[in-house]
Formats: structure tokens, sequence, C-alpha cells
């Protein structure tokens, strides 16, 4: 990781008489995945609605790879790519459609090539050819990012990628949300959730009532509270943990609908 990929420095931003962004600073080191932790409301997609151009801050100046977000937004938009927290993905289409279509939208030479090589880097090719509405929700979320993918775009915003994922469909994102990273992609990742933080993020910055309150890695915010005690304790298993040894391991390309295979003991 070395020069900063996205550079904030007081974004404000109000709605109304309501402000949301109070002055936020921020920056993301190239090829890492930066995590934005905050509750409901704390301003995380506005905060990536602007990074990505499509909201217009009121104060302070922000840039992605190089370029200002307010004066430069076509060179911004054409470093990035934006997942939603909803999968944008059209459901008559098969997998291997959909990324045709998007391949020829941001004229890719040779779409069918990038399609069946963002399919087998997904573990999707056997699902390739299926219509998505036969895919579970962590494979509709995985082809999703897989969209966004085409092009090769340095940068990527995921805002709250997992959210209404069973504890399979999660899992099968946060490979593919790692693989991004192994890949070389800069990734800017919001959620509201701690353990998805900690599971992929290189950095956690915490948004609260409108501002980054801390900012760093994982092993650096713990060092803000006092030393941990050593306890001997009786570990019990998760919730989580039971569902998936019931369920047996996640099969990452059958499409929901078609029976899993027996979990081996």
């Amino acid at each position: 990781m070395s020069a900063a990929v996205i550079d904030v420095h007081g974004l404000e931003k109000a709605y109304g008489d309501a402000p949301v962004l109070r002055g936020v600073d921020l920056t993301v080191p190239r090829g890492s995945i930066t995590a934005l932790l905050g509750s409901n409301g704390a301003g995380k997609t506005t905060l990536v609605r602007i990074l990505a151009t499509l909201l217009r801050a009121d104060a302070g100046s922000a840039s992605v790879a190089g370029f200002d977000v307010a004066t430069q937004p076509a060179q911004v938009r054409g470093a990035i790519s934006l997942t939603g927290q909803f999968a944008a993905v059209d459901e008559i289409l098969s997998g291997r459609e959909n990324l045709v279509l998007v391949a020829r939208l941001r004229h890719v030479p040779d779409p069918g090539a990038v399609a069946d090589e963002l399919l087998e880097r997904f573990s999707l090719t056997e699902a390739g050819g299926k219509r998505v509405a036969t895919y579970s929700g962590g494979m509709r979320r995985r082809l999703d990012i897989a969209m966004s993918l085409v092009g090769d775009p340095p940068v990527i915003f995921l805002d709250e990628p997992t959210t209404g994922l069973d504890p399979q469909g999660r899992a099968e994102v946060w490979r593919a949300v790692g693989e991004l990273a192994r890949q070389g992609t800069t990734v800017l990742l919001t959620t509201q959730y701690l353990e998805e933080a900690e599971q992929l993020a290189d950095q956690v910055a915490i948004l609260h009532e409108g501002r980054v309150v801390v900012n760093g890695t994982i092993a650096e915010l713990k060092r803000l509270l006092p030393p941990a005690r050593v306890e001997y304790v009786e570990k019990q298993p998760t919730l989580e943990e039971v569902f998936l040894a019931v369920v047996g391991p996640v099969r990452a390309t059958a499409p929901a609908g078609e029976p899993a295979p027996e979990a081996t003991p």
C-alpha cells in the first residue's frame, strides 16, 4: 500500500437544516480495504455518493484516483465503480449475459472473454448460463460485484454489500471482497457490521455525528483501549457457527432451488 487513492478534507453536507457531514477527513491507501463504520443515518451513504460524483458537497474537498470530485467528475467516474445496497442485476438474463451487457455498454473489447474471466474469478462459471432469477442472494451479490469490475476500475465503492444476506451469502461476499484486494483494487466498504469490518478491512474509519472520529488499522484501534486481561473461559459456539456446521460448507456455484449436497460429518 502506498499513496492515498481517496483523499477527503473537511467535507460537509446538509439536507435543508439537517447537517449530515460536519467536516469529514479521510484517506484510503492504494490497494487497501477500508471499512467505513457507522450507525444508520451516520452519513456513510452520503459520503460515498459525494465521492462517486452523484452528490455535491456543501464545503470541503475530495479526490479519487487523483481527480477532484467537484471539478473533474468525468475522470472520477472513469476510475471508479459503485455497488449499492441492493444487487443491480437483470433477473431475466443469465449471469454471463449480465456481464456481457455491461462490457458492451462500457465499450470493453471482447465482452465474452471478459464475462468468462469474471465468472471464473467469482466462482460463478457453472451458474453463468442460468437465469439470475435462480441465483441465491450471495450469488447475486457476487455477480453484482463482478459487474462492477468490468473495465478494471482501480477504485470500487461497496455500500453495505451484505445487507439482507444469510450467513452463507455473507461468507461468499467476504471471499469476493478479499479477492478484490488481492488483485490490487482499492475498496471503500461501508457497513454496520463490526464483524464484517474486522474480517475484511486493512483499516477502519468510524463515522459518528457527521465526523470521522477514529481512523486506523484494527490493531491501532484496539490499542485505544486498556490492555486486555487474560482469563480462561469456556468458549461456546456462536449461532452462526452452529448454522454453518448444520447446513454444511458453502456451495459457491449452486443456484437457488437446486438440492445441496449432504453435509460431510
